[in-house]
């Protein structure tokens, strides 16, 4: 009898370390979600040789933004002017994926400047800037995943209407990951943007669960579930509400080019498949090779024709 009821303190004992450390877990992704860590600028275009100017405009709903507006090497463009919007836990340069928590989920360094600096070479205005909650843009918590981050990219639209130089009927972007949802919920707002990249945009659900199941096993069937929990406490939406094939479906005449990875283990195939299905004006999607998901994004990088293709061809 003695012997069971310590074989029983144990197993308690042990299942509260486990409940314990998922609880921990989960608080840790639910935190990511809320408030995500910030990334400090680490280089300008001014290292690339570019001129820019550093800007500060409203979202469309007040919260403070910043950025960069780098003029087109020459005029050959017509003012043709490309909004580049970086992915959640980015800033507007990119990922240095640097950290500890970055080597623990594989995540690899994106250099968004040099594709800005690709399409400034070919003649566009570019627009980078930070969305709310990162770099040096102001806080606005939760992360909404491109739900309230489309009130930021509104935002830059009317601050490019300001400026002489550019075309306001002459206007692209590029969104990767949450830019792109960021995107796609954008366009049922404004008949601004006459062309958009999307570079794996994914259904919040669909993400989450994914991500979960790679980094935490089958451990993640529980986690995930929880952190949503204290991220709706939070303020934020259930994640099956946060799902771009309903804002893309409302994309009207503006043409969408996809872009997904094949070995994206956080994002779906199917997921974009489906997204893509119900833009009114898709290309792709375009599905690349790879063994993650950060092969997608670089393939973007290390191939700009394939996006300053699309966009002569549609601005």
């Amino acid at each position: 009898m003695r012997l069971f009821r310590r074989v029983l303190r144990w197993v308690f004992f042990l299942l509260g370390l486990l409940a314990g450390l998922i609880t921990v877990v989960a608080a840790f992704f639910a935190q990511r979600m809320v408030k995500p860590p910030r990334q400090r600028l680490w280089a300008t275009p001014g290292d690339l040789g570019l001129a820019c100017e550093d800007i500060h405009f409203p979202a469309q709903d007040g919260i403070r933004l910043s950025g960069w507006f780098v003029p087109a090497a020459d005029t050959k463009r017509d003012g043709a002017t490309v909004v580049i919007v970086h992915g959640w836990t980015w800033n507007r340069l990119g990922l240095t994926a640097d950290d500890w928590f970055s080597g623990l989920e594989g995540s690899r360094p994106v250099d968004l400047l040099r594709l800005a600096y690709k399409l400034h070479q070919e003649g566009y205005h570019v627009l980078m800037f930070d969305l709310r909650n990162h770099g040096e843009s102001a806080d606005a918590p939760p992360v909404t995943f491109g739900w309230q981050e489309a009130n930021d990219l509104l935002g830059a639209l009317a601050y490019l209407n300001g400026r002489s130089e550019v075309n306001p009927d002459r206007i692209g972007t590029v969104g990767f990951s949450m830019g792109a949802n960021t995107v796609l919920y954008t366009l049922p707002q404004t008949e601004q943007i006459k062309a958009a990249v999307a570079v794996q945009p994914a259904s919040t659900g669909t993400f989450a669960e994914r991500y979960g199941a790679d980094l935490l096993g089958p451990l993640g069937m529980v986690t995930v579930p929880l952190a949503e929990m204290m991220y709706q406490a939070a303020g934020g939406l259930r994640f099956a509400a946060l799902q771009p094939a309903f804002p893309a479906a409302g994309a009207g005449q503006t043409p969408v080019l996809y872009v997904q990875g094949e070995g994206d283990r956080w994002g779906s195939m199917d997921d974009v498949t489906q997204i893509a299905g119900k833009t009114p004006q898709a290309s792709g999607p375009v599905f690349v090779e790879g063994t993650h998901r950060f092969d997608g994004y670089q393939y973007v990088v290390d191939h700009p024709e394939l996006v300053t293709a699309f966009l002569a061809k549609n601005l």
